[in-house]
């Protein structure tokens, strides 16, 4: 095994849980926020990416260069643990990318390439003309890994310290399924004392390939992503995503963007925290009613009063006031969640 050196740290932290009055009272139950969005890189993909380059860069004989092609978030948490881990890194962003993004990624100090007209043509030009070329370079890939599932899987042990009573189900955004793959992984790895945590996937209508999939009863492709959650916009599901979501503790919805959307407004109201509108899918289920359709059918409103549940806040920094002000003019007429 190789060594980090003593200057290198973990590039993921501890995040906390806290019980939302507001958001409880709107579900009907206890309503507990896990709050990734305050990761080093603004969300839960600095678990997972910052799981695998740490392990990358401990077994390595040699140097070390990363490399990474994203829209935002996978690239933000791979160029924050390569500052955390003091190792180089590139990230190859597509011409969709938003300067927002992009800048982000140059205050880190990595650098930075923007080409192809979207995140596959990113990726064949880092694999293609940098990642062949560097005899240290290392490839950090955004949820499909299981270096990256053990990552994100963190998180429930986390839980299981943080919350004094019994956590009955967990609610995540899926894109790729990365953070869900890890959740369920944790999960299986601990005894139970009563029944196991549902866990719920959210998806955005447009970007929903698991959906697609259980409803087509077969592991899918979707031709193209419509959403604007493009956080959220995998065409595929992994593998190994597709063979949790089969467990009988799972439960798969998905919501519009305007949903999504208008529920990162009401969030930044509620909880003072802005996240992007992945997130805030996720958060949807709650503004929306859907946990008491989809979990608390055919219990009494004292029995649902007692359920306990989780809501992973998974961040995501492609979001600004003003981003958020332009939901409200733009989709406040299509969804049913007040503003």
């Amino acid at each position: 095994m190789g060594s980090l050196g003593s200057d290198a740290k973990l590039p993921w932290s501890k995040t906390p849980c806290v019980q939302s009055p507001q958001l409880s009272r709107i579900a009907g139950c206890n309503i507990y926020l896990k709050l990734d969005n305050l990761q080093p890189s603004g969300s839960f993909k600095s678990r997972g990416i910052g799981n695998l380059m740490t392990r990358a860069a401990a077994s390595a004989t040699g140097d070390v260069h990363f490399y990474c092609s994203s829209g935002g978030n996978a690239g933000l948490a791979c160029a924050t643990s390569a500052v955390a881990l003091n190792k180089p890194a590139t990230i190859v962003i597509p011409m969709t990318t938003s300067d927002l993004m992009k800048n982000k990624l140059l205050d880190l100090g990595v650098e930075v390439h923007q080409t192809g007209k979207n995140l596959a043509a990113a990726d064949e030009y880092l694999r293609t003309e940098l990642l062949t070329k560097d005899p240290h370079g290392v490839y950090v890939p955004p949820f499909d890994h299981p270096h990256v599932w053990d990552g994100a899987s963190t998180i429930v042990p986390e839980l299981r310290d943080q919350m004094d009573v019994p956590m009955d189900a967990i609610v995540c955004s899926v894109g790729g399924g990365g953070l869900f793959n890890g959740l369920m992984q944790g999960i299986e790895s601990y005894p139970w004392s009563g029944c196991k945590p549902d866990v719920v996937c959210v998806e955005t209508a447009g970007a929903d390939s698991l959906n697609a999939s259980l409803l087509a009863q077969s592991h899918i492709t979707l031709p193209e992503i419509t959403s604007i959650a493009t956080s959220l916009g995998c065409s595929r599901v992994s593998a190994e995503t597709w063979k949790w979501a089969q467990y009988p503790n799972t439960h798969s919805l998905v919501v519009s963007d305007a949903d999504a959307a208008i529920s990162c407004v009401r969030f930044a109201d509620d909880a003072r925290h802005l996240v992007e509108v992945s997130c805030g899918a996720a958060l949807a289920t709650v503004y929306r009613g859907d946990l008491r359709e989809r979990l608390g059918r055919g219990l009494s409103d004292d029995e649902w009063s007692q359920k306990n549940i989780v809501l992973i806040v998974c961040g995501g920094s492609g979001v600004t006031l003003g981003i958020l002000d332009q939901y409200v003019k733009e989709y406040a007429h299509q969804t049913v969640i007040k503003v």
